[in-house]
Formats: C-alpha cells, sequence, structure tokens
C-alpha cells in the first residue's frame, strides 16, 4: 500500500510540474499576443524598480558576438519629456507620459568592418524585450522610431545632449495605461514559405 501510495505520489508531482510548465509558456506566449501600442497614460510615474526590471529584460536579448552595443537614456523629468515630444514629430504621447527611455546604439562597441550595422538588430531585439517587459508589470509602452531618421536621430541627441557615439534608434515612450486597445491579429499564413 505504501508503495502505491509513494507511486500515486510521484505521478501527480511530474503531473502538477508539467502543468506548472504549460501554464508559464502560456502565460510567456499570452504576453506577447496581448502586447499592443499605448499611446495615453495615467498621470502616474512609473516605480523605478519597475525601470530596472525592463533594462534588466532589455539587456537580456540577443547580441551579436555578444558585443551588447546598446546605451539607454532613462528620462523622467517633465520638462525632458515635453522637448523630446517636440524632437520627433511621432512622439506627441510624450506630453502626457511620466518615462521615456531612448534606446540608443553605442558606435564604441559596434562590430568592427562589415558587421557594424548589427548594433540595429541588437538594439532593436533590447527593445522588444522592453516592451515585453512594461506589459508583463501592466504598463503599457509605444516604441517611436528615430534612427535611421537623420532629422529625428540629431533633435533626439542634441535634447539629450548625447555624445556623439550614441545614436539613438528609438524612444519607447512608457506609462500606465490610461486606454485598452485590443491587439491586433498579425497572423498571416500567405506570410510563411516551407521549405522541404
Amino acid at each position: 500500500v505504501l508503495a502505491i501510495a509513494v507511486v500515486v505520489l510521484g505521478v501527480r508531482l511530474v503531473s502538477g510540474a508539467e502543468d506548472a510548465g504549460e501554464s508559464q509558456t502560456q502565460a510567456v506566449l499570452d504576453n506577447i499576443a496581448t502586447r499592443t501600442s499605448i499611446r495615453d497614460y495615467e498621470a502616474r510615474p512609473v516605480e523605478k524598480e519597475k525601470v530596472e526590471k525592463m533594462l534588466r529584460a532589455a539587456m537580456a536579448a540577443p547580441t551579436a558576438m555578444n558585443k551588447q552595443p546598446w546605451h539607454f537614456v532613462v528620462v523622467d523629468q517633465r520638462s525632458v519629456l515635453d522637448s523630446l515630444a517636440g524632437a520627433n514629430p511621432y512622439a506627441k504621447m510624450l506630453l502626457k507620459a511620466p518615462l521615456a527611455i531612448v534606446v540608443c546604439g553605442d558606435m564604441d562597441k559596434v562590430i568592427e568592418g562589415g558587421g557594424r550595422d548589427f548594433w540595429i538588430q541588437d538594439a532593436s531585439a533590447a527593445t522588444e524585450n522592453l516592451l515585453l517587459a512594461a506589459h508583463a508589470m501592466g504598463l503599457g509602452a509605444v516604441w517611436t522610431g528615430a534612427y535611421p531618421s537623420e532629422e529625428r536621430s540629431k533633435a533626439i541627441s542634441a535634447t539629450l545632449s548625447l555624445p556623439d557615439n550614441l545614436v539613438p534608434l528609438n524612444m519607447i515612450v512608457i506609462g500606465y495605461p490610461a486606454e485598452h486597445p485590443q491587439p491586433k491579429d498579425k497572423f498571416k499564413e500567405e506570410n510563411i514559405t516551407f521549405k522541404k
């Protein structure tokens, strides 16, 4: 009887672990599928702990040759946020947002030669991680582009007094959502080819 009880308990533990794993997998997939761009925010600040978690998630992104050619400028000062809204005509939501993180490429850390532009992919992967982390913590965020628009990149650089080695790829505008748009289903089978 004791042996049967031990076997039954073992099966339940294994089954419970599998269920927990499936639940965790589903939570990750749901976070990806339900993330959407948020452009309207509540008037409350984003906690420093959440900012650090977003930055940790961003820096966990894959990076070519582990160069990590990124730099993040965290902006929560109202006057600077307002100035950044003027630097990028597509970032007017900054006028209500409590936070922006400018994702830059650090040209002192890029791959030399033909692989130089991999910094764009690296910083983009970091940006997506940041967006997903923000969503997972109940924050709303939107990616506003800078690079390769020379005009926007220069205006953001000037506003933040960035050194020449930092190139703004984008500005992520972040806050607690004051809107809750439905995510778009972007899955299209015609965008897939299976090769055998």
